[in-house]
C-alpha cells in the first residue's frame, strides 16, 4: 500500500473518529473502504448510463412480439 496524505474539516475529522468503526479498525480501512464503495457506485452509474444511451439510440422494437409461447423449455 502507498501513504497519501489528504486534507479534512476538522468537524468532519472529529465525526469520523468519533464514529464506532473507525474505532474499531482505524481511518485508513474505514477511507479505504469508503473509497472503493465510491469507485463502484461511479462504475455502476457509468453502466447505466452506457445502457440508456444504448436503448435511446437502438429501442427496443415489437420485432418479438407473439413470439414468447414459440419456444420449448426443457423439463427439468
Amino acid at each position: 500500500m502507498k501513504a497519501i496524505q489528504i486534507t479534512v474539516d476538522e468537524r468532519l475529522l472529529a465525526k469520523l473518529d468519533n464514529d464506532d468503526e473507525v474505532k474499531r479498525e482505524g481511518r485508513s480501512a474505514v477511507i479505504r473502504r469508503a473509497l472503493t464503495e465510491y469507485l463502484s457506485k461511479k462504475r455502476r452509474s457509468a453502466i447505466a448510463s452506457a445502457y440508456q444511451r444504448g436503448y435511446k439510440k437502438y429501442p427496443v422494437t415489437d420485432d418479438f412480439v407473439g413470439w414468447a409461447g414459440e419456444g420449448v423449455w426443457p423439463d427439468e
